[in-house]
């Protein structure tokens, strides 16, 4: 069943400024060396759940409370829109149900069991987890909250790219890491509302899990063949019909594909060379960076670091590979 979202309107992106600038610290915007070249960086590795997604959360969970009698909301993840809406819940008083693959992250999972919600393992993919999430929400006739496919999700990313204006007026290139395309699609809309379209912005998707890039090209989704990826917060499929992929797809911006070596090099790179733990997904726009697959190597170029949430075995194991 396709669900029909619209993107969000003037008074949506005001209300989700207002709620995140209520409860979050804007995050910084520094300047790294990646192989000696000067990029910004957007540090949503500070957010206090360890990703970006808790801005989307915090503005979907506030529209609930607003507008639903119940309130209570249910979300699928693989991780961090969770654990977003986990933390936006908590500080907003709001019951929450959270719903994970049986394969999720278990750095994730193990910090989803520190918050008071219900969560439950479901299924062997992101798909499956999502699938049974809306029918237990039509179930208990409560409000679901997509981690991308939602207007006030949407909204709340947003706020990412209203703070580089401030932080970094340079900026004239913005590589985004893509998953199901709620963080680009925020970005997309906030360029829009502020008039900046002179900002270039290209996505960045794993090259094993890339269902954006391929359906954006003309693929079904029965077509699309997922591959495991450390990048797992941007792995997974993407709803029919969704208003993130009209938005993409309405902008002409460019999605590039990074493979999976490049991405485990950057994990490792970026904390001998920076000092800085990124999940796989905050590493791929950095990968597409430092393997060229950006066509740019002029403007003042930056990128969303959107992650940190990455376990000790796995980033263990990324840095001893630098020594092979």
């Amino acid at each position: 069943m396709i669900r029909h979202v619209l993107a969000p309107t003037s008074q949506q992106l005001e209300a989700a400024r207002r709620v995140v600038a209520d409860h979050l610290v804007p995050t910084p915007t520094v300047t790294i060396s990646l192989r000696g070249r000067p990029v910004l960086a957007k540090l949503e590795c500070f957010q206090p759940t360890g990703s970006f997604k808790v801005r989307g959360a915090l503005s979907a969970v506030d529209a609930s409370r607003r507008e639903e009698a119940k309130g209570a909301v249910i979300t699928s993840s693989a991780g961090n829109h969770g654990l977003g809406i986990a933390h936006a819940c908590s500080l907003l008083g709001v019951p929450a149900t959270v719903v994970v693959p049986a394969n999720a992250s278990m750095a994730k999972v193990q910090k989803l069991r520190r918050y008071d919600i219900e969560l439950i393992q479901f299924g062997d993919s992101y798909d499956e987890a999502q699938a049974y999430a809306i029918e237990l929400a039509d179930r208990r006739s409560i409000r679901y909250i997509s981690p991308f496919n939602d207007t006030n999700v949407i909204a709340g990313q947003a706020t990412v790219f209203d703070e580089l204006l401030l932080q970094a007026p340079e900026l004239e290139h913005l590589v985004v890491p893509v998953g199901g395309g709620g963080l680009i699609s925020g970005i997309l809309v906030s360029r829009e509302d502020a008039g900046r379209a002179d900002i270039r912005i290209t996505g960045a998707q794993p090259t094993a899990s890339a269902a954006l890039y391929h359906v954006l090209r003309g693929a079904t989704m029965d077509q699309v063949v997922h591959h495991p990826t450390i990048a797992d917060g941007l792995a997974g499929a993407i709803e029919d019909g969704a208003i993130t992929n009209e938005l993409v797809a309405n902008s002409g911006v460019p999605l590039v594909l990074v493979p999976e070596i490049d991405i485990r090099r950057a994990v490792r790179e970026v904390a001998e060379n920076n000092g800085l733990v990124f999940e796989g997904s905050a590493a791929t726009p950095y990968a597409a960076i430092t393997n060229d697959l950006v066509d740019d190597v002029t403007s003042r170029i930056g990128f969303i670091a959107s992650g940190r949430n990455i376990s000790h075995e796995l980033f263990i194991e990324l840095l001893q590979e630098s020594a092979h």
